[in-house]
Protein backbone atom coordinates (compact mmCIF):
# COMPACT_ATOMS: atom_id res chain seq x y z
CA UNK A 1 0.00 0.00 0.00
CA UNK A 2 3.50 2.00 0.51
CA UNK A 3 2.85 2.52 -3.80
CA UNK A 4 -0.38 4.28 -3.22
CA UNK A 5 -1.26 7.81 -3.59
CA UNK A 6 -2.31 9.58 -0.38
CA UNK A 7 -5.95 10.61 -0.97
CA UNK A 8 -4.99 14.34 -0.47
CA UNK A 9 -7.93 17.19 -0.64
CA UNK A 10 -6.31 18.21 -4.05
CA UNK A 11 -6.62 14.50 -5.66
CA UNK A 12 -10.30 14.31 -4.44
CA UNK A 13 -11.11 18.06 -5.19
CA UNK A 14 -10.22 17.39 -8.67
CA UNK A 15 -11.64 13.90 -8.98
CA UNK A 16 -14.77 15.28 -7.94
CA UNK A 17 -15.03 17.48 -10.96
CA UNK A 18 -15.55 14.60 -12.69
CA UNK A 19 -18.40 13.86 -10.43
CA UNK A 20 -19.52 16.99 -11.21
CA UNK A 21 -19.76 17.34 -15.38
CA UNK A 22 -20.62 13.55 -15.80
CA UNK A 23 -24.18 14.19 -14.58
CA UNK A 24 -24.08 16.51 -18.50
CA UNK A 25 -22.55 13.75 -20.01
CA UNK A 26 -24.70 10.78 -18.75
CA UNK A 27 -28.28 12.31 -18.10
CA UNK A 28 -28.14 15.20 -20.44
CA UNK A 29 -26.17 14.05 -23.45
CA UNK A 30 -26.89 10.01 -23.30
CA UNK A 31 -30.48 10.16 -22.18
CA UNK A 32 -32.35 13.35 -21.52
CA UNK A 33 -31.91 15.72 -23.99
CA UNK A 34 -31.90 12.86 -26.93
CA UNK A 35 -35.53 11.81 -25.13
CA UNK A 36 -37.24 15.44 -24.62
CA UNK A 37 -35.97 16.76 -28.52
CA UNK A 38 -37.76 13.96 -30.02
CA UNK A 39 -40.91 13.49 -27.84
CA UNK A 40 -41.64 17.22 -26.23
CA UNK A 41 -39.56 20.05 -28.19
CA UNK A 42 -40.31 18.02 -31.49
CA UNK A 43 -43.15 16.58 -30.95
CA UNK A 44 -44.94 15.43 -33.90
CA UNK A 45 -42.36 16.05 -36.23
CA UNK A 46 -40.52 12.97 -38.21
CA UNK A 47 -37.89 11.01 -36.97
CA UNK A 48 -35.44 11.25 -38.99
CA UNK A 49 -35.71 14.96 -38.92
CA UNK A 50 -35.26 14.91 -34.81
CA UNK A 51 -32.51 12.86 -35.63
CA UNK A 52 -30.68 15.18 -38.00
CA UNK A 53 -31.35 17.85 -35.62
CA UNK A 54 -29.45 15.92 -33.06
CA UNK A 55 -26.77 14.91 -35.61
CA UNK A 56 -25.96 18.33 -36.94
CA UNK A 57 -25.80 20.40 -33.47
CA UNK A 58 -24.13 17.86 -31.81
CA UNK A 59 -21.44 18.01 -34.88
CA UNK A 60 -21.38 21.95 -34.17
CA UNK A 61 -20.61 21.96 -31.05
CA UNK A 62 -17.61 19.29 -31.86
CA UNK A 63 -16.51 21.78 -34.53
CA UNK A 64 -16.34 24.41 -32.22
CA UNK A 65 -14.66 23.06 -29.64
CA UNK A 66 -12.16 21.57 -32.25
CA UNK A 67 -11.45 24.78 -33.53
CA UNK A 68 -10.92 26.82 -29.79
CA UNK A 69 -10.04 24.13 -27.50
CA UNK A 70 -6.05 24.73 -28.46
CA UNK A 71 -6.75 28.63 -28.59
CA UNK A 72 -8.12 28.61 -24.78
CA UNK A 73 -5.30 26.12 -23.97
CA UNK A 74 -2.93 28.57 -24.81
CA UNK A 75 -4.57 31.31 -23.17
CA UNK A 76 -4.67 29.75 -20.16
CA UNK A 77 -0.69 28.85 -19.92
CA UNK A 78 -0.02 32.37 -20.52
CA UNK A 79 -1.37 33.62 -17.36
CA UNK A 80 -1.87 30.76 -15.18
CA UNK A 81 -5.59 31.17 -15.46
CA UNK A 82 -6.83 27.60 -16.44
CA UNK A 83 -8.73 27.49 -13.18
CA UNK A 84 -10.34 30.97 -13.82
CA UNK A 85 -11.51 29.25 -17.69
CA UNK A 86 -12.79 25.97 -16.23
CA UNK A 87 -15.02 27.73 -13.63
CA UNK A 88 -15.87 30.33 -16.13
CA UNK A 89 -16.83 27.53 -19.11
CA UNK A 90 -18.51 25.31 -16.35
CA UNK A 91 -20.81 27.98 -14.93
CA UNK A 92 -21.73 28.43 -18.54
CA UNK A 93 -22.68 25.42 -18.98
CA UNK A 94 -24.16 24.66 -16.08
CA UNK A 95 -26.29 27.28 -16.49
CA UNK A 96 -27.14 26.69 -20.30
CA UNK A 97 -28.15 23.27 -18.96
CA UNK A 98 -30.54 24.22 -16.26
CA UNK A 99 -31.98 27.01 -18.54
CA UNK A 100 -33.15 23.37 -20.80
CA UNK A 101 -35.72 23.05 -18.52
CA UNK A 102 -37.08 26.45 -18.96
CA UNK A 103 -37.70 25.72 -23.12
CA UNK A 104 -41.59 24.85 -23.83
CA UNK A 105 -43.18 22.22 -26.04
CA UNK A 106 -42.98 22.50 -30.00
CA UNK A 107 -39.50 25.17 -29.37
CA UNK A 108 -36.66 22.98 -30.52
CA UNK A 109 -34.69 26.06 -32.17
CA UNK A 110 -34.40 27.33 -28.60
CA UNK A 111 -33.41 23.87 -27.12
CA UNK A 112 -31.23 23.07 -29.71
CA UNK A 113 -29.64 26.71 -28.99
CA UNK A 114 -29.43 26.23 -25.31
CA UNK A 115 -27.60 22.62 -25.98
CA UNK A 116 -25.19 23.98 -28.04
CA UNK A 117 -23.98 26.25 -25.15
CA UNK A 118 -24.03 23.75 -22.75
CA UNK A 119 -22.21 21.24 -24.64
CA UNK A 120 -19.05 23.68 -25.55
CA UNK A 121 -19.38 25.03 -21.84
CA UNK A 122 -19.10 20.98 -20.84
CA UNK A 123 -16.21 20.17 -23.59
CA UNK A 124 -14.17 22.60 -23.23
CA UNK A 125 -13.90 23.00 -19.55
CA UNK A 126 -12.19 19.41 -20.12
CA UNK A 127 -9.51 21.13 -21.52
CA UNK A 128 -8.38 22.68 -18.27
CA UNK A 129 -9.70 19.92 -16.28
CA UNK A 130 -7.32 17.46 -18.07
CA UNK A 131 -3.99 19.97 -17.80
CA UNK A 132 -4.40 19.94 -14.10
CA UNK A 133 -3.42 16.45 -13.60
CA UNK A 134 0.07 17.57 -13.43
CA UNK A 135 -0.78 19.54 -10.32
CA UNK A 136 -2.47 17.35 -7.85
CA UNK A 137 -0.37 14.29 -8.46
CA UNK A 138 3.60 13.51 -9.00
CA UNK A 139 3.52 11.92 -12.22
CA UNK A 140 4.07 7.92 -11.03
CA UNK A 141 0.16 8.75 -9.75
CA UNK A 142 -1.00 9.78 -13.43
CA UNK A 143 -2.70 6.72 -13.78
CA UNK A 144 -4.25 5.85 -10.25
CA UNK A 145 -5.93 9.74 -10.27
CA UNK A 146 -7.40 9.69 -13.66
CA UNK A 147 -8.93 6.88 -13.32
CA UNK A 148 -10.00 7.93 -9.58
CA UNK A 149 -11.50 10.91 -11.88
CA UNK A 150 -13.35 8.56 -14.74
CA UNK A 151 -14.78 6.34 -11.93
CA UNK A 152 -15.98 8.78 -9.15
CA UNK A 153 -17.50 10.08 -12.79
CA UNK A 154 -19.88 6.78 -13.76
CA UNK A 155 -20.74 6.43 -10.28
CA UNK A 156 -22.12 10.28 -9.76
CA UNK A 157 -23.74 10.41 -13.18
CA UNK A 158 -25.39 6.96 -12.64
CA UNK A 159 -26.43 7.81 -9.06
CA UNK A 160 -27.77 11.56 -10.48
CA UNK A 161 -29.49 9.45 -13.58
CA UNK A 162 -30.98 6.95 -11.01
CA UNK A 163 -33.14 9.37 -9.44
CA UNK A 164 -34.33 10.80 -12.89
CA UNK A 165 -35.55 7.51 -14.01
CA UNK A 166 -37.03 7.13 -10.37
CA UNK A 167 -38.88 10.08 -10.90
CA UNK A 168 -39.97 9.59 -14.39
CA UNK A 169 -41.81 6.00 -13.13
CA UNK A 170 -43.56 7.52 -10.10
CA UNK A 171 -44.26 11.59 -10.59
CA UNK A 172 -46.74 11.85 -8.45
CA UNK A 173 -44.18 10.32 -5.62
CA UNK A 174 -41.94 13.49 -5.88
CA UNK A 175 -45.06 16.07 -5.93
CA UNK A 176 -44.82 16.37 -9.50
CA UNK A 177 -48.13 16.39 -11.89
CA UNK A 178 -46.26 14.70 -14.92
CA UNK A 179 -43.23 13.50 -16.42
CA UNK A 180 -42.85 17.32 -17.92
CA UNK A 181 -42.25 18.44 -14.70
CA UNK A 182 -39.84 16.14 -13.98
CA UNK A 183 -37.93 16.33 -16.95
CA UNK A 184 -37.72 20.06 -16.49
CA UNK A 185 -36.61 19.79 -12.77
CA UNK A 186 -34.19 16.74 -14.28
CA UNK A 187 -32.06 19.53 -16.51
CA UNK A 188 -32.47 22.05 -13.73
CA UNK A 189 -30.70 19.63 -10.96
CA UNK A 190 -27.97 18.51 -13.26
CA UNK A 191 -27.04 22.19 -13.51
CA UNK A 192 -27.02 22.43 -9.91
CA UNK A 193 -24.87 19.36 -9.58
CA UNK A 194 -22.48 20.41 -11.81
CA UNK A 195 -21.79 23.96 -10.19
CA UNK A 196 -21.99 22.45 -6.57
CA UNK A 197 -18.98 19.26 -7.41
CA UNK A 198 -16.78 21.83 -8.97
CA UNK A 199 -16.08 23.99 -5.78
CA UNK A 200 -13.55 21.39 -4.12
CA UNK A 201 -11.66 21.87 -7.05
CA UNK A 202 -11.41 25.63 -7.07
CA UNK A 203 -10.55 25.76 -3.27
CA UNK A 204 -8.02 22.55 -3.11
CA UNK A 205 -6.27 22.08 -6.24
CA UNK A 206 -3.38 24.51 -7.06
CA UNK A 207 -2.42 25.44 -10.20
CA UNK A 208 1.15 25.64 -11.53
CA UNK A 209 2.31 29.15 -13.21
CA UNK A 210 3.66 29.32 -16.91
CA UNK A 211 6.58 31.43 -17.64
CA UNK A 212 4.90 32.40 -20.72
CA UNK A 213 3.58 35.58 -20.78
CA UNK A 214 1.41 37.33 -23.47
CA UNK A 215 1.01 40.91 -22.79
CA UNK A 216 -1.21 42.28 -25.49
CA UNK A 217 -3.35 40.68 -28.30
CA UNK A 218 -3.96 37.82 -26.53
CA UNK A 219 -6.02 36.28 -29.22
CA UNK A 220 -3.71 36.70 -32.05
CA UNK A 221 -0.91 35.34 -29.73
CA UNK A 222 -3.17 32.59 -29.17
CA UNK A 223 -3.44 31.86 -32.87
CA UNK A 224 -0.04 32.40 -33.26
CA UNK A 225 0.79 30.01 -30.28
CA UNK A 226 -1.78 27.34 -31.70
CA UNK A 227 0.65 27.34 -35.45
CA UNK A 228 3.19 26.88 -32.64
CA UNK A 229 1.67 24.16 -30.52
CA UNK A 230 1.53 22.26 -33.89
CA UNK A 231 5.45 22.74 -34.80
CA UNK A 232 6.37 21.64 -30.84
CA UNK A 233 4.17 18.48 -30.96
CA UNK A 234 5.36 17.49 -34.12
CA UNK A 235 9.18 17.46 -32.20
CA UNK A 236 7.75 14.80 -29.82
CA UNK A 237 7.89 12.09 -31.88
CA UNK A 238 5.82 9.99 -28.72
CA UNK A 239 3.15 12.62 -28.49
CA UNK A 240 2.43 12.47 -32.46
CA UNK A 241 2.41 8.28 -31.87
CA UNK A 242 0.51 8.40 -29.46
CA UNK A 243 -2.40 10.72 -30.37
CA UNK A 244 -2.48 8.67 -33.89
CA UNK A 245 -3.23 5.98 -32.41
CA UNK A 246 -5.50 7.33 -29.39
CA UNK A 247 -7.41 8.99 -32.46
CA UNK A 248 -8.52 5.99 -33.95
CA UNK A 249 -8.94 3.65 -30.95
CA UNK A 250 -11.05 6.64 -29.20
CA UNK A 251 -13.04 7.29 -31.76
CA UNK A 252 -13.99 3.57 -31.58
CA UNK A 253 -14.79 3.78 -28.01
CA UNK A 254 -16.83 6.85 -28.21
CA UNK A 255 -18.44 5.47 -30.80
CA UNK A 256 -19.92 2.44 -28.87
CA UNK A 257 -20.76 4.78 -26.15
CA UNK A 258 -23.25 7.46 -28.48
CA UNK A 259 -24.71 4.61 -30.55
CA UNK A 260 -25.49 1.40 -27.98
CA UNK A 261 -29.33 2.76 -27.36
CA UNK A 262 -29.32 3.73 -31.31
CA UNK A 263 -28.04 -0.02 -31.98
CA UNK A 264 -30.91 -1.98 -29.55
CA UNK A 265 -33.28 -0.13 -30.38
CA UNK A 266 -32.55 -1.15 -34.32
CA UNK A 267 -32.71 -4.99 -33.03
CA UNK A 268 -36.05 -4.09 -31.47
CA UNK A 269 -35.31 -4.16 -27.78
CA UNK A 270 -37.56 -1.73 -25.63
CA UNK A 271 -36.25 1.53 -23.94
CA UNK A 272 -36.46 0.30 -20.72
CA UNK A 273 -34.31 -2.51 -21.07
CA UNK A 274 -31.56 -0.05 -22.92
CA UNK A 275 -31.57 2.58 -20.20
CA UNK A 276 -31.23 0.15 -17.65
CA UNK A 277 -28.26 -1.33 -19.35
CA UNK A 278 -26.78 1.78 -19.56
CA UNK A 279 -27.24 2.62 -16.11
CA UNK A 280 -25.87 -0.97 -15.26
CA UNK A 281 -22.85 -0.18 -17.55
CA UNK A 282 -22.04 3.36 -15.37
CA UNK A 283 -22.27 1.78 -12.02
CA UNK A 284 -19.92 -1.32 -12.98
CA UNK A 285 -17.59 1.89 -14.36
CA UNK A 286 -17.14 2.59 -10.89
CA UNK A 287 -15.47 -0.38 -9.14
CA UNK A 288 -13.94 -1.37 -12.58
CA UNK A 289 -12.44 2.32 -13.30
CA UNK A 290 -10.82 2.42 -9.91
CA UNK A 291 -9.28 -1.19 -9.89
CA UNK A 292 -7.73 -0.11 -13.48
CA UNK A 293 -5.90 2.57 -12.09
CA UNK A 294 -4.73 0.16 -9.39
CA UNK A 295 -3.34 -2.22 -12.14
CA UNK A 296 -1.93 0.27 -14.45
CA UNK A 297 -0.06 1.85 -11.08
CA UNK A 298 2.01 -1.37 -10.89
CA UNK A 299 1.89 -2.18 -14.64
CA UNK A 300 1.90 0.71 -16.79
CA UNK A 301 -1.16 2.18 -18.76
CA UNK A 302 -0.20 0.85 -21.97
CA UNK A 303 -1.05 -2.47 -20.61
CA UNK A 304 -4.69 -1.32 -19.80
CA UNK A 305 -5.32 0.21 -22.46
CA UNK A 306 -4.16 -2.94 -24.67
CA UNK A 307 -6.31 -5.21 -22.66
CA UNK A 308 -9.40 -2.29 -23.06
CA UNK A 309 -9.34 -2.73 -26.93
CA UNK A 310 -8.94 -6.38 -27.29
CA UNK A 311 -11.95 -6.19 -24.79
CA UNK A 312 -13.65 -3.91 -27.66
CA UNK A 313 -12.80 -6.42 -30.37
CA UNK A 314 -14.20 -9.08 -28.81
CA UNK A 315 -17.44 -7.23 -28.34
CA UNK A 316 -17.36 -5.81 -31.65
CA UNK A 317 -16.90 -9.18 -33.27
CA UNK A 318 -20.12 -10.68 -30.67
CA UNK A 319 -22.55 -8.04 -31.69
CA UNK A 320 -23.18 -10.12 -35.12
CA UNK A 321 -24.42 -13.24 -32.49
CA UNK A 322 -26.74 -11.38 -30.63
CA UNK A 323 -30.19 -12.32 -30.58
CA UNK A 324 -32.20 -10.97 -27.23
CA UNK A 325 -31.91 -8.20 -24.78
CA UNK A 326 -30.20 -11.01 -22.16
CA UNK A 327 -27.35 -10.47 -24.77
CA UNK A 328 -27.37 -6.61 -24.25
CA UNK A 329 -27.24 -6.63 -20.96
CA UNK A 330 -24.08 -8.78 -20.96
CA UNK A 331 -22.24 -6.74 -23.63
CA UNK A 332 -22.94 -3.89 -21.21
CA UNK A 333 -21.54 -5.29 -18.03
CA UNK A 334 -18.72 -6.25 -20.09
CA UNK A 335 -17.73 -2.85 -22.13
CA UNK A 336 -18.89 -1.47 -18.39
CA UNK A 337 -15.53 -2.94 -17.42
CA UNK A 338 -13.09 -1.35 -19.77
CA UNK A 339 -14.89 2.16 -20.86
CA UNK A 340 -13.65 3.96 -18.02
CA UNK A 341 -10.53 2.91 -17.82
CA UNK A 342 -9.36 2.81 -21.28
CA UNK A 343 -10.20 7.05 -21.31
CA UNK A 344 -8.65 7.54 -18.04
CA UNK A 345 -5.64 5.34 -19.30
CA UNK A 346 -5.30 7.23 -22.15
CA UNK A 347 -5.48 10.85 -20.45
CA UNK A 348 -2.72 9.36 -17.75
CA UNK A 349 -0.34 8.18 -20.38
CA UNK A 350 -0.57 11.74 -22.15
CA UNK A 351 0.17 13.63 -19.92
CA UNK A 352 3.39 11.35 -18.74
CA UNK A 353 4.54 12.22 -22.71
CA UNK A 354 3.98 16.16 -23.14
CA UNK A 355 6.10 18.58 -21.52
CA UNK A 356 5.15 19.71 -17.84
CA UNK A 357 5.32 23.31 -18.36
CA UNK A 358 2.61 23.64 -20.86
CA UNK A 359 0.14 21.29 -20.06
CA UNK A 360 -2.98 23.62 -20.88
CA UNK A 361 -1.49 24.19 -24.71
CA UNK A 362 -0.93 20.28 -25.16
CA UNK A 363 -4.24 19.56 -23.35
CA UNK A 364 -6.31 21.81 -25.86
CA UNK A 365 -4.62 20.11 -28.89
CA UNK A 366 -5.17 16.60 -26.89
CA UNK A 367 -9.47 17.72 -26.42
CA UNK A 368 -9.39 18.92 -30.25
CA UNK A 369 -7.69 15.65 -31.34
CA UNK A 370 -10.60 13.96 -28.84
CA UNK A 371 -13.34 15.89 -30.81
CA UNK A 372 -11.93 15.09 -34.36
CA UNK A 373 -12.48 11.43 -33.25
CA UNK A 374 -15.82 11.98 -32.67
CA UNK A 375 -16.52 12.11 -36.06
CA UNK A 376 -14.97 9.19 -36.89
CA UNK A 377 -16.22 6.40 -35.85
CA UNK A 378 -20.05 7.58 -36.46
CA UNK A 379 -19.34 7.94 -40.13
CA UNK A 380 -17.86 5.01 -40.74
CA UNK A 381 -21.04 3.48 -39.18
CA UNK A 382 -23.38 5.56 -40.69
CA UNK A 383 -21.21 3.70 -44.35
CA UNK A 384 -22.08 0.38 -43.17
CA UNK A 385 -25.82 1.25 -42.56
CA UNK A 386 -25.95 2.40 -46.14
CA UNK A 387 -24.36 -0.81 -47.30
CA UNK A 388 -26.36 -3.25 -45.16
CA UNK A 389 -29.74 -3.12 -43.61
CA UNK A 390 -28.35 -5.62 -40.88
CA UNK A 391 -27.96 -3.59 -37.89
CA UNK A 392 -25.29 -6.54 -36.29
CA UNK A 393 -22.78 -5.62 -39.04
CA UNK A 394 -22.44 -2.14 -37.88
CA UNK A 395 -19.73 -2.62 -34.84
CA UNK A 396 -17.83 -5.06 -36.90
CA UNK A 397 -16.80 -1.50 -38.88
CA UNK A 398 -15.53 -0.41 -35.83
CA UNK A 399 -12.88 -3.14 -35.25
CA UNK A 400 -10.19 -1.60 -37.56
CA UNK A 401 -10.31 1.70 -35.76
CA UNK A 402 -9.43 -0.94 -32.33
CA UNK A 403 -6.82 -2.58 -34.12
CA UNK A 404 -4.88 0.10 -35.67
CA UNK A 405 -4.98 1.71 -32.50
CA UNK A 406 -3.22 -0.84 -30.66
CA UNK A 407 -0.88 -0.95 -33.61
CA UNK A 408 0.71 2.52 -33.24
CA UNK A 409 0.17 2.11 -29.43
CA UNK A 410 2.77 -0.57 -29.46
CA UNK A 411 5.19 2.27 -30.86
CA UNK A 412 5.25 4.40 -27.84
CA UNK A 413 8.02 4.54 -25.73
CA UNK A 414 7.43 4.97 -22.40
CA UNK A 415 9.99 4.58 -19.09
CA UNK A 416 9.49 1.29 -17.46
CA UNK A 417 7.11 1.47 -14.59
CA UNK A 418 9.39 1.05 -12.10
CA UNK A 419 11.84 3.54 -13.04
CA UNK A 420 8.69 5.87 -13.84
CA UNK A 421 7.80 5.57 -10.18
CA UNK A 422 10.68 6.61 -8.79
Amino acid sequence: MSNIPILNSKVIGWALYDWANSAFALSVLAVLFPLVLGNFWSAGDEGAVVTARLGWITFAASAIVCITAPLFGTIADAGGYRKRFLFVLALIGAIMTAALGLVGKGEWPLALGVYLVASIGYYSSTVFYDSLLIDVCEPRYYSFVSSLGFSLGYLGGAALLALHLWMLSAPETFGFAGTAEVFSFAFISVGAWWIIFLIPLLYFVPERHSPIEVSSGAIRAAYAELRATMRKVGQYRNVVVFLAGYWLYIGGVFTVIFMAVNYGQRLGFDDKDLVMALLITNFIGFPATLLYGFVAHRFGPKSGIYFALFVYIGMSAWAIFMRDVRQFYVMAVVIGTVQGGVQGLSRSLYASLIPPEQPGEFFGFYNMVTKFAHVLGPAMVAVAAMLSDDPKWVLLTLMPLFLAGALLLSLVRTKPVDAASQ
